[in-house]
């Protein structure tokens, strides 16, 4: 995979994260309940982890893989704990929820001053330390998996059956990308390429539920008052 595809790649996968954005922030808008935010907010670092892939795909940016890296791992933990607490909130939910927030930025900030510190002084990243972080995106997309799951499972839907598939894909996706990472002297090969095509499926999935929902929702609403 060329640098110009695999940069197209990115900027797709940034598209559709950001879009996701725009589609889940509408029920937070409406109701300014807090529980809502956490969807919008996951899949917008998502999306910025993608732009920073983007940028390190140039040579001269390269340390940038490793902050896209952090910053996808921030994502998945912060939509894992989303759902988590998707219930309605009591006082003391609430509060966790708020303690498991700033510690998530918390130690996505200080790992992130970590990273730039060894930059500067031209230290290189453990490949276990790849690793590891792809294998905690991993636990927490199959949380979202089997939380989704069940979901559906209670209250069946056609739609709502994609939301745990698009996690599935997003799964593989990562355990692509973990042997991929795992290699001696990783190179764009079929795991990299499967990671890749798997990611932008699970999006598009989320995409287009998301765009269903929000256009039978426009559409009731449309219809209520006429």
């Amino acid at each position: 995979m060329t640098e110009v595809v695999e940069l197209a790649v990115e900027v797709v996968s940034a598209v559709l994260c950001f879009a996701l954005v725009k589609f889940m922030y509408k029920p937070f808008g409406l109701t300014r309940e807090g529980r809502y935010l956490g969807l919008p907010l996951g899949f917008a670092f998502l999306g910025i982890s993608e732009i920073l892939l983007s940028i390190g795909i140039m040579p001269s940016f390269e340390q940038f893989r490793f902050l896209s890296l952090l910053t996808r791992t921030f994502a998945y933990v912060f939509l894992a704990a989303t759902y988590y607490f998707s219930k309605q909130p009591a006082k003391n939910s609430r509060l966790i929820w708020d303690v498991v927030l700033s510690s998530i930025v918390v130690a996505l900030t200080t790992s992130t001053l970590l990273f730039i510190r060894s930059s500067e002084l031209g230290q290189t990243i453990p490949t276990n330390l790849s690793v590891a972080l792809r294998m905690l995106s991993l636990i927490c997309v199959s949380y979202m998996c089997v939380h989704t799951l069940r979901s559906h499972i209670r209250s069946p839907e056609p739609s709502t059956l994609w939301i745990p598939m698009g996690f599935v894909l997003l799964g593989i996706s990562l355990y692509s990308l973990i042997i991929w990472a795992a290699e001696e002297t990783p190179a764009m090969g079929y795991a990299f390429v499967g990671g890749i095509v798997a990611r932008l499926a699970g999006l598009s999935v989320f995409v287009a539920v998301s765009w269903s929902s929000f256009y039978k929702n426009g559409r009731a609403n449309a219809e209520d008052s006429a």
